[in-house]
């Protein structure tokens, strides 16, 4: 009998699973080849501490020393800076204050990304305190948590049935019996909530597409920091020594293995482009995630209210790796009933009592 048996080996599962593993046996079941195979594997891999609502920062800040000095640290110096056209003065303003950023002028913006438009560009301002997270790392080494505790982390192991009589049992290629069940399987997640009998929460997967571009004008851009358009409409940031693009897409669909829509990226890459005087010659590569949202748009970790030994972690919403360290915590304190270190009152936030189903 394992205790917690986790669908999902994303950054949820894997997280939660490590923090779990110090209480009880843990196995985790990815249905993929590879952990981290869908929104975790595509993720833009950025840790900035105001962003999201508040129920994220909260996470965010409760699990910021971890990322920073854990195994060594996940983090690395880069900045976001976000950047305006002449006629977006006021939802620059809002996005200014929301992601608490410091105002540069034009100039100054130009002596960080040396392809800004200036005849276009007129607010710009920056955030020192955004990082990029080695995302890789981090995955395998909550894995690694997990198999140095005595768990398993197993992957082609789709679940196809799940029953709870005394304690569930759920099949995957064999059949594993645990006392707890989570539901870590991202845009899967209310499907296996499905399986198991217990009401949706109402996720709702939404693509994001990228497309990986050269370096514009041959520039260095190892040093430029991650560039955001007013209102999020399209995001830009290097990568080994490529510059990844975005449209900020946040389209439903169906949990499938995403792909991204040729329009929509053509579009994102249009926006990118008018605020620039390099225009994109050549796309390397695309791909797309889903990102998988609650109604409410913030993570859903704890136990269901109508089936306490169902547990949720689903949700991520794009947040998933800068929450993770301190989600994991959370989830496993709700679950082992320790006093958790988050504020009651985020806590509410977060919970699944606070969906009406």
């Amino acid at each position: 009998m394992i205790d917690f048996l986790i669908v999902g080996g994303g950054i949820a599962g894997l997280s939660a699973g490590a923090r779990l593993s110090e209480h009880g046996s843990v196995t985790v079941l990815e249905a993929e080849d590879v952990l981290g195979y869908h929104a975790s594997g595509r993720s833009a891999a950025l840790f900035e501490e105001s962003y999201g609502p508040s129920s994220v920062v909260a996470l965010n800040k409760a699990g910021a020393q971890y990322l920073r000095s854990e195994n060594g640290g996940y983090l690395t110096p880069r900045g976001l800076m976000l950047v305006g056209a002449n006629h977006q003065s006021e939802v620059f303003e809002a996005d200014c204050a929301d992601l608490n950023m410091q105002r540069l002028s034009v100039d100054q913006a130009l002596s960080r990304v040396p392809i800004l438009n200036t005849d276009i560009v007129g607010f710009a301002a920056i955030s020192e305190g955004a990082f990029d997270i080695d995302t890789d790392r981090l995955l395998q080494d909550f894995a690694r948590v997990i198999r140095r505790n005595g768990g398993a982390v197993l992957t082609k192991c789709e679940v196809t049935r799940i029953q709870k009589a005394a304690h569930w049992t759920v099949e995957a290629g064999q059949v594993f019996e645990a006392s707890h069940l989570i539901n870590a399987a991202g845009a899967w997640a209310d499907e296996i909530a499905a399986l198991a009998g217990v009401p949706p929460i109402g996720i709702t997967p939404r693509r994001r597409s990228m497309a990986r571009i050269p370096a514009p004008g041959g520039h260095d851009v190892s040093t430029w920091p991650m560039m955001l358009g007013t209102g999020e409409t399209w995001y830009a940031k290097p990568d080994a020594g490529k510059l990844l693009v975005s449209p900020s897409e946040a389209d439903p669909v169906t949990p499938h293995d995403a792909f991204a829509d040729d329009m929509v990226l053509a579009e994102g890459l249009a926006r990118y482009e008018e605020l620039m005087t390099e225009q994109v010659t050549r796309v390397e590569s695309n791909w797309a995630g889903l990102r998988s949202f609650a109604p409410d748009g913030t993570l859903v970790l704890g136990p269901d209210p109508a089936e306490p030994s169902f547990v949720w972690s689903a949700g991520q919403g794009g947040y998933g790796f800068q929450t993770a360290p301190a989600a994991s915590q959370l989830l496993a304190d709700l679950v082992t009933g320790n006093q958790p270190q988050i504020d009651q009152r985020f806590i509410s936030l977060l919970t699944p009592e606070r969906l009406n189903r």
